[in-house]
């Protein structure tokens, strides 16, 4: 997806506008994401980003990489080594460049542990 692009009106135009591997790894993501949990799926902060009680997980497309990522991650990251924390909240993303993929079963325990805190814990964004 080109810098500086208005961005997509919905999920679907998000998707529309990768190409190569950004686009097939982003399709992969989103089609894991959505078998997992009855998460709201829209476009904030210019990407993908599912929600559930608050903000669960965003999926971002960039030139070079594909980012995964999850508002409560830091507490996922035996689930998934490749998530490193970082950013607000207790954020933490795996970096998925070209070839690079996780197994639908790993986005799948992913996901639902990630709905799981936000259950427990309410929205990760808000102050307690």
């Amino acid at each position: 997806m080109m810098k500086r692009q208005p961005p997509a009106a919905n999920p679907e135009a998000y998707v529309a506008a990768l190409s190569g591997w950004q686009r097939a790894t982003v399709e992969a993501l989103r089609s894991a994401v959505r078998a997992a949990a009855p998460l709201e799926e829209r476009i904030k902060w210019g990407h993908l980003v599912y929600f559930s009680e608050g903000p669960v997980l965003l999926i971002r497309a960039e030139e070079q990489r594909v980012l995964f990522g999850f508002w409560r991650g830091k507490r996922l990251c035996e689930t998934e080594p490749r998530l490193k924390p970082g950013g607000k909240y207790e954020l933490a993303t795996a970096s998925l460049r070209d070839g690079e993929s996780l197994s639908p079963a790993t986005v799948d325990a992913l996901v639902k542990a990630a709905v799981e805190l936000n259950r427990q814990l309410g929205d990760p964004t808000r102050l307690s």
